[in-house]
């Protein structure tokens, strides 16, 4: 069961303020009957406030829901409030991992590491021992174990996560943590190429400038949520968000167009197998 993430809060908001308006309420006579401030309804059904089970049921009575409806709503509740696996690993619900969890699809484009979902353990350690961020040997390891875990998704047979990644040819021959970690980690792309759920695309360099020039950036699909597509920027300083419409569908734009300039998947296992060759 998918559970915590913002999607899921999004969603159970969405759907309250959708029963609230089918029972011809505003928020200031609704809010009253549930013993609520109208500010404190306002934030719920923007998903700025979680709303346990008691709450939801309460509204429903309010809104007159029954029937499997009623059933529906309440166990999307509690996956709303209920605790991701990944605060197991000292991560909140606020963070890339829960969108994550919650997509059907990624569009990844990386300019200077292979993409977490193929990283090798190996791999994903050497690049963490080397960021900017400070870990300590026990965060490391939590990080690379928590990068290990996203990845079951893609060959999961009950929710699984279709990756589109395009990659620039200079990963591939970026020497992260030695000769031995990359040949095995570009070993594995060659293997997890084939995955049924993975496109992986080389973009060579001889493309010259593209407009991907900008950076690294990630588009996130939440097909049957009923939720729009999000972007993902990591940078320096951190990470943002983007959940404007406009901003996201240009990603999604200039994501086609470097899948267009790019080598094919078959293409692309090509040269990774070549770039091993020369190790």
């Amino acid at each position: 069961m998918r559970s915590g993430s913002l999607i899921r809060r999004r969603q159970l908001a969405r759907t309250l303020r959708e029963l609230r308006q089918k029972a011809g309420m505003t928020i200031e006579t609704a809010a009253p009957l549930l013993d609520f401030s109208p500010s404190k309804l306002s934030r719920i059904e923007n998903a700025h406030q979680g709303v346990d089970v008691h709450a939801v049921r309460s509204m429903m009575d309010i809104f007159g829901v029954g029937g499997e409806r009623w059933g529906e709503i309440v166990e999307l509740t509690r996956e709303a409030n209920a605790k991701g696996w990944w605060r197991a690993y000292g991560l909140d619900d606020h963070c890339y991992v829960p969108l994550e969890s919650e997509a059907t699809r990624v569009r990844d484009f990386t300019v200077n590491y292979v993409p977490g979902l193929l990283q090798t353990a190996d791999y994903a350690r050497a690049l963490f021992a080397n960021s900017l961020r400070w870990r300590t040997p026990a965060t490391l390891e939590r990080d690379v174990t928590v990068r290990i875990i996203r990845q079951e998704r893609l060959t999961s047979a009950v929710e699984p996560l279709e990756l589109l990644a395009v990659v620039e040819e200079a990963v591939l021959r970026r020497p992260v943590g030695g000769p031995t970690v990359m040949r095995a980690q570009l070993a594995h792309l060659v293997t997890v190429a084939e995955v049924d759920t993975v496109t992986l695309q080389v973009l060579p360099t001889v493309v010259g400038a593209h407009p991907g020039v900008d950076g690294a950036f990630t588009v996130l699909s939440f097909d049957g949520l009923g939720e729009p597509d999000i972007g993902y920027v990591e940078h320096l300083m951190g990470s943002v968000h983007i959940e404007n419409d406009e901003d996201v569908a240009r990603a999604r734009v200039v994501f086609d167009h470097l899948r267009s300039v790019a080598l094919s998947p078959a293409e692309s296992v090509a040269l990774v197998e070549r770039v091993i060759a020369q190790l």
